[in-house]
C-alpha cells in the first residue's frame, strides 16, 4: 500500500518544490505533475508530487490525518 499526504507548494524553483504539511516543510520533485503553482496543493509520495488536488480535498484529508493522529495519543 502507498501513502501519499497532501501538501501546499510555498514556491517552485525549476522542477522541485518546497512543499508545507502543516508546520513542516518538504522539498518535492515536480517532474509527474503539470501546471501547478505556488498556492497549489499536490499529493506528496516518496518526495515527489504524484497529483494535483484541490483545495477542498486536500483540507479534508488532512484534518482526517489529524483526528487520527489524536485518537491513536490517547
Amino acid at each position: 500500500m502507498c501513502l501519499s499526504i497532501p501538501a501546499k507548494i510555498i514556491s517552485i524553483e525549476g522542477n522541485k518544490a518546497e512543499v508545507s504539511i502543516g508546520n513542516v516543510k518538504y522539498s518535492a520533485g515536480l517532474q509527474m505533475v503539470d501546471d501547478v503553482k505556488i498556492g497549489d496543493y499536490v499529493l506528496l509520495h516518496a518526495g515527489f508530487a504524484i497529483q494535483k488536488i484541490d483545495e477542498e480535498e486536500a483540507k479534508l484529508t488532512l484534518k482526517i490525518f489529524d483526528e487520527m493522529k489524536k485518537n491513536n495519543s490517547h
